[in-house]
């Protein structure tokens, strides 16, 4: 099967409602060309399909991981590379794809969990453009989800706090989601300015993407405070 053929069924898989069946097809394919492919799918202008793509990234580059560790190193690099100024694009969907593959496979979350902190700091490689701290606010949530111990050594919460003062909702409700995931005792009263936002955002949790508001995910983060965590003081 050539690259446009695998592309064309890749994509078309990701359409799919159901993700479970389409990752599992997808994972049957060869390696690199899929790879190839999903890169066009987590900057696709179909909203669902864009992230049912960065969740099939985090799974076939944690299976190539498994098997060819300096291959998904080099799909690690060519993210970095990506969210670069040099590069001369934008980055659309890299901070997420990157995050999953973090949060999919322990090796690559020892190497590149430190980048993902890195973005946030204006000292480090900090990413000035909303829609990527979007990104990198659903990507840091994401990694709190499976890796809370491994965002808090990198001192996560000395740069995460800030971004609940956006001037951008999406930022700042996806911001309280992964304090509130880390258990951020700290930033509960800032959290909770937000709870009563009914500014709008897609988010994608779990295969599904929903409408939600800035204040049901300050809520979320403040359900995750009550009990104590990692994070928490």
């Amino acid at each position: 099967m050539g690259f446009q053929a695998i592309k064309n069924e890749v994509l078309t898989l990701l359409r799919q409602e159901d993700v479970a069946d389409a990752l599992a097809r997808i994972r049957r394919l060869p390696k690199s060309p899929t790879i190839k492919a999903l890169y066009s799918g987590i900057c696709h202008n179909d909203e669902l399909l864009r992230w049912h793509a960065v969740t099939a990234m985090g799974r076939v580059v944690a299976d190539l991981a498994d098997t060819e560790m300096e291959a998904a190193r080099i799909v690690m690099r060519r993210f970095m590379w990506s969210l670069n100024d040099e590069s001369g694009g934008i980055g659309w969907g890299v901070p997420e794809a990157m995050a999953e593959c973090i949060a999919m496979h322990d090796g690559l979350a020892a190497e590149y969990g430190h980048m993902p902190v890195a973005y946030m700091r204006e000292d480090g490689f900090f990413l000035e453009y909303a829609p990527l701290q979007r990104g990198l606010m659903w990507g840091l949530g994401r990694i709190a989800e499976v890796r809370p111990k491994l965002l808090l050594a990198k001192q996560v919460l000395t740069y995460l706090p800030p971004y609940l003062d956006s001037t951008d909702p999406a930022v700042r409700g996806l911001a309280a989601l992964a304090l509130g995931r880390l258990h951020a005792g700290p930033a509960r009263p800032r959290i909770e300015r937000s709870r009563e936002s009914r500014e709008s955002l897609h988010f994608y949790r779990d295969g599904r993407l929903t409408m939600v508001t800035e204040g049901e995910l300050a809520a979320l983060a403040l359900g995750h405070l009550h009990d104590r965590g990692p994070g928490a003081v």
